[in-house]
């Protein structure tokens, strides 16, 4: 049973098809593992044990009677914080919403209970998930998997923990400026950025609502694509017969390949040279517009964030962790023409990086210019938590001024993610190219 702990939600999902898993037994497994596991307080904020069993019980009932909802009904999976669940604390990594406890499931939630994917929890997050890092001194930071000193990456940070341990199947997580990928290129796992508008925001604590997205972290292309159809309600993409034969992918010569580490950088040329091997057609252009969307874009999610927020913050502003303060007030500094200034230029920006990748698949780059940063570091180093935090969601951030949608994949170096971004809406033909990528890349 230990070894169902590693496995593919997928996988999980074909033993309990086949009568091999017992959805109860697996349940029983995780929350077992989670009770044992020495980092369980920094990864889960709170372990819903008789919903989780609960859920459970009605999935191994259904595939006994050859019932099943869905591929991964009575798989057991966590949820980020911040996802709405009825009767259960909801806080958002912060302390502004302690004790809030929601009367309704996320739409999200409803969706993925509908296709019998089991509940086990809420793990933690960065406060308002206004942070690439993951380090929450506010509630808890959970750890990374590949380096004990080191933040995980956020903000879905619990999410990516939870996975990487061994402590859920998968996780929903959050994106808004690079949340779901980061933390899962940082603990070498799958993690899809759907397009925004894609999935439901309605019972989700909000940062940004015009950039906030929901998206899985997991441990392949095919629990990602299984994950995103069962939040949206909707089939999965068929991955089968998935190539890199012929498909067109461009690098980006400026912006995204500056102030590379050495890892990172070693990484994605390794990755790209297979890629390449596998029949993949790559070229490097030049597309201003990247750096466009980067330069306008401090009025944009700042404001919104602090518009949302300011009642709350300001009403007990010493609750709040210095940074993510910091980062937040920043919002008040600008005016209303500022922001609808930016948002016109934002969209020249979108129009053109368009044009300038309309030939091509997708674009390709590291997910993160830089490693995991050292937690004790960033508690006792404001400039270095400033610049880190940056740097980090530098790449991915782009994705979401630019409302593409993206995936990283692991290198086979740790914490090194590669990064693809692809047009709006085109999240299903994302994941078919995920899929041959992620085959090419093992």
């Amino acid at each position: 049973m230990q070894d169902w702990l590693n496995m593919t939600a997928a996988d999980l999902g074909r033993g309990i098809a086949t009568g091999e898993i017992d959805p109860v037994a697996l349940c029983d497994t995780y929350l077992k593992a989670i009770d044992e596991h020495p980092l369980r307080d920094r990864i889960y904020a709170r372990v819903t044990t008789d919903r989780a069993r609960s859920e459970a019980s009605a999935a191994a009932a259904r595939a006994k009677a050859r019932r099943r909802l869905s591929p991964l009904d009575g798989v057991p999976i966590s949820w980020k914080d911040l996802f709405d669940s009825a009767g259960i604390g909801t806080e958002a990594g912060t302390k502004l919403l302690a004790g809030r406890i929601p009367d309704h499931d996320a739409i999200v939630l409803q969706n993925a209970t509908a296709a019998g994917l089991v509940c086990l929890g809420k793990v933690h997050m960065s406060e308002l998930a206004f942070s690439g890092l993951g380090y929450n001194p506010s509630t808890a930071t959970p750890p990374c998997v590949n380096d004990a000193d080191a933040v995980p990456g956020g903000s879905s940070s619990g999410s990516a923990a939870s996975v990487a341990f061994g402590l859920a199947a998968a996780s929903i997580g959050s994106d808004t400026g690079g949340s779901v990928r980061i933390p899962a290129a940082w603990n070498d796992l799958v993690g899809l950025k759907t397009t925004h508008g894609r999935l439901s925001l309605e019972g989700v604590v909000p940062l940004a609502l015009k950039f906030d997205t929901i998206g899985p972290l997991c441990r392949s292309v095919e629990d990602a694509a299984l994950l995103t159809a069962a939040l949206e309600g909707s089939k999965a993409p068929d991955l089968r017969g998935a190539s890199l034969k012929g498909r067109r992918f461009a690098i980006l010569e400026t912006v995204m390949m500056e102030g590379l580490r050495d890892a990172p950088k070693k990484a994605f040329v390794s990755a790209v040279a297979r890629l390449e091997a596998a029949g993949a057609v790559i070229d490097t252009i030049e597309v201003p517009a990247a750096q466009q969307a980067l330069d306008i874009s401090g009025p944009l999610i700042t404001s919104e964030a602090y518009g949302l927020w300011m009642e709350v913050i300001e009403a007990a502003p010493e609750k709040m962790y210095a940074e993510i303060l910091r980062r937040f007030r920043l919002g008040r500094d600008y005016s209303g023409p500022d922001y609808v200034s930016a948002w016109a230029k934002l969209d020249a920006a979108r129009h053109a990086y368009d044009q300038a990748t309309a030939g091509y698949d997708a674009i390709l780059a590291p997910s993160s210019a830089v490693l995991p940063p050292n937690l004790e570091r960033l508690n006792a180093d404001a400039d270095y938590y400033a610049s880190e935090n940056l740097m980090a969601l530098r790449n991915t951030r782009i994705g979401n001024l630019l409302g593409l949608c993206g995936l990283t994949l692991p290198t086979g170096t740790p914490s090194c993610g590669l990064m693809m971004l692809a047009a709006p809406d085109l999240d299903y033909a994302l994941l078919r190219l995920g899929a041959a990528a992620e085959a090419a890349l093992k």
